[in-house]
């Protein structure tokens, strides 16, 4: 497998995991008490909606331009696992997964 492939591949890995967990985050494991499910889900899935193409695809510039919008979910982990004791692990796995994001497209980049 080419160092290419492999960067693709933890770019999507952190792309869907973050779709997986927001989804699962807000609608099953911690769903909010004071705000109807969809106005979460609908602010942090909707921005994921828009490189989905590009990505399926290995558009180079997709992936550059979505990289930028990984650092979105970072500082909402970041935020979350500070000021949410009790969900403290989800926020620190979109961290990770927006981390995953980040370095992934970001080294896809480089080496396409």
């Amino acid at each position: 497998m080419r160092a290419s492939s492999k960067a693709r591949a933890i770019a999507l890995t952190g792309y869907f995991g973050l779709w997986l967990l927001l989804s699962l985050w807000y609608s099953w494991l911690a769903p909010s008490t004071q705000l109807p499910m969809y106005i979460p889900l609908g602010f942090l899935l909707i921005p994921l909606v828009f490189p989905f193409a590009g990505l399926i695809q290995g558009k180079p510039y997709t992936y550059m331009w979505s990289s930028y919008l990984s650092l979105l979910y970072f500082a909402h982990g970041i935020g979350e696992a500070y000021t949410l004791p009790n969900e403290r692990i989800y926020g620190i796995i979109e961290i990770i997964l927006s981390l995953m994001f980040f370095f992934g497209s970001i080294y896809y980049v480089r080496l396409s």
